[in-house]
């Protein structure tokens, strides 16, 4: 049995695409939404997450509505609702906080939930043998 959701179509994104080469895709994703660029001289990862959270109003919402994607991605693949709970959790904690003007920056930079939640559907996937 299938641990993907059959019945749903899904997005053009995902449409013909094999489970790795989607997985690649949201690792992609993930990485340019908060990891894609270094401060020079700094060593500090920061990805297009902090950048557009810094338009005030729409920035915040356009980069969770991104983070979103993930998750919904996440539910086509599979996941189960206790790791998709974590994963809305974490978009929601990076959402309400990253809305708040400057430290809500830093702790986009810092917080990073897109990889938090890659981390947590590759633990899965690698726990439960799915592939």
């Amino acid at each position: 049995m299938s641990t993907t959701r059959e019945h749903y179509s899904g997005s053009a994104f995902s449409q013909g695409r094999s489970r790795s080469e989607r997985l690649k895709r949201l690792e992609s994703i993930a990485t340019m939404m908060d990891t894609a660029f270094v401060v020079p001289g700094t060593g500090i990862r920061f990805g297009l997450d902090g950048l557009i959270g810094l338009v005030p109003g729409i920035g915040d919402a356009v980069t969770t509505a991104l983070s979103l994607y993930l998750v919904h991605e996440a539910w086509q693949l599979g996941a189960p609702k206790h790791v998709l709970t974590r994963m809305l959790a974490n978009v929601a904690l990076d959402g309400v906080i990253g809305a708040v003007p400057v430290a809500g920056d830093v702790f986009d930079v810092l917080w990073r939930a897109n990889k938090r939640n890659m981390r947590l559907l590759r633990e899965w996937m690698d726990r439960d043998g799915v592939r």
